[in-house]
């Protein structure tokens, strides 16, 4: 799944995509957090107090996800979205970047942690097997699925036009921004973290993981993996000192991938896998228009 220009498939989903990609995930995220800010006593008598589990907070999460569905499905039909999902099945990747996932990320929030002075002074917080299960499960159904947008649609599309590098560094400052509105809401997460640490290690992680998602020849499974990791409840709280560790772990990645990262050879620009497809695509100015 490297960069080809000369064949048509992989220009399927054109880059213009990113436009309605953004309204969508920031309209419907922001529009349903803005209405519990603004409105609030009327929408918790409707709904309930919002909290990082209601099922309205779930729809804001998964806003980068159901853009992608929408705009693929739209252009390239159900056929074009099932190849799109195949990339879930993607996995092969060099053992360092497993390594990295399973253990280096979890040693990056040790190392926030003891930092931050609660290593050894916070106690696990899970008192059985069973509120764990739950809290993963929950977890693992959350914030990953935003990897069917952020990497799976809007990460190739933005490296049409970029090196990888500052394409990592545009996705990043747009993805950290999004999350903008939980850190105003109190009742979630984010609202008891301070916003600019987390806005400088979002950016970092997404250099990190746009190594990541070439390096494994345009997985989601893999970034999906990754976004687990971040969010696994079983790690220390170590905000915001794990930002520093983050970071320090972005500049090594790109060094040492310092010869993919700047330039456009091996970057993954496709959306959607090559494959025969005998559906015309359909562009989103025009319905039986030619793709650009």
């Amino acid at each position: 799944m490297t960069t080809d220009t000369s064949g048509a498939d992989n220009r399927q989903i054109p880059v213009i995509s990113l436009l309605p990609f953004l309204l969508i995930t920031f309209g419907l995220a922001w529009g349903i957090l803005a209405l519990f800010m603004f409105l609030p006593e009327q929408m918790t008598e409707i709904f309930g107090k919002l909290s990082g589990q209601h099922p309205l907070f779930f729809l804001a999460v998964y806003a980068p996800a159901i853009a992608a569905f929408v705009i693929i499905t739209y252009i390239s039909g159900p056929g074009g979205l099932r190849r799109y999902l195949s990339r879930l099945l993607i996995w092969q990747c060099s053992p360092a970047w497993y390594a990295f996932l399973i253990i280096g990320i979890p040693l990056l929030f040790y190392g926030g942690s003891a930092l931050k002075g609660n290593l050894f002074t916070e106690a696990f917080p899970f008192a059985s097997i069973q509120p764990l299960l739950i809290a993963l499960l929950l977890v693992a159904i959350k914030g990953p699925i935003e990897e069917f947008g952020w990497r799976g649609l809007a990460l190739p599309l933005l490296q049409r036009k970029f090196a990888p590098i500052w394409a990592a560094l545009i996705l990043g400052i747009i993805w950290g921004f999004w999350h903008l509105p939980a850190f105003l809401l109190s009742g979630t997460q984010q609202s008891t973290w301070s916003f600019t640490p987390f806005f400088a290690g979002t950016i970092a992680i997404s250099f990190i993981v746009t190594a990541l998602f070439n390096a494994s020849r345009g997985s989601i499974l893999l970034p999906a993996l990754m976004h687990f990791q971040l969010i696994n409840p079983v790690w220390p709280d170590a905000q915001p000192y794990d930002t520093i560790f983050f970071i320090t772990a972005a500049v090594m990645v790109v060094w040492f991938n310092k010869k993919t990262m700047f330039t456009n050879e091996g970057a993954v620009t496709e959306v959607i896998p090559m494959a025969e497809n005998r559906e015309k695509p359909r562009d989103l100015g025009n319905r039986t228009g030619k793709v650009s």
